[in-house]
């Protein structure tokens, strides 16, 4: 198994959509690119924090490969818009592709170059290392717990 994490607007619909697609094995919503190791979803939305909401895909290379991903994350968000996604505003709905390895990256650029030539340079989306990824639900239950 594999994994890729991508952030693509609030996180519970892509969740929803990459859960449907056949060789993806588990599907898991989070925070990464932050500042710190751990967060809540008010700290997220605080805009303090530099967090993207993401979704974290575990998936079967022998199924879908990380390219078939990467296709499908141009082609179910806008790509052209930054920080948003439909109503939602903010930086932690920033369209970015947090890469695991170099043969990732490499993928990720591959595509993305080819999807801006198409939108003639508008695309925004961002590539990066995977930086300070949390689980959504733990973390934010455990803030709950807190306040």
């Amino acid at each position: 198994m594999e994994i890729a994490v991508l952030a693509l607007g609030c996180f519970w619909g892509p969740e929803i959509k990459f859960s449907k697609i056949n060789g993806i094995k588990k599907t898991e919503v989070g925070y990464c690119g932050g500042n710190n190791p751990i967060t809540s979803y008010k700290e997220v939305c605080s805009g303090s924090t530099n967090h993207a909401e993401v979704v974290k895909l575990e998936f079967d290379p022998k199924m879908i490969s990380y390219d078939e991903i990467i296709n499908i994350f141009f082609t179910i968000h806008d790509p052209t818009t930054l920080n948003s996604q439909g109503p939602d505003f903010g930086t932690q709905y920033r369209s970015e592709i947090f890469y695991n390895s170099e043969s990732q990256k490499v993928i990720a650029e591959k595509v993305l170059n080819r999807v801006n030539k198409k939108l003639s340079g508008k695309v925004v989306t961002k590539i990066s290392k995977i930086h300070n990824y949390c689980k959504a639900e733990e973390y934010h239950q455990k803030y709950l717990e807190k306040n």
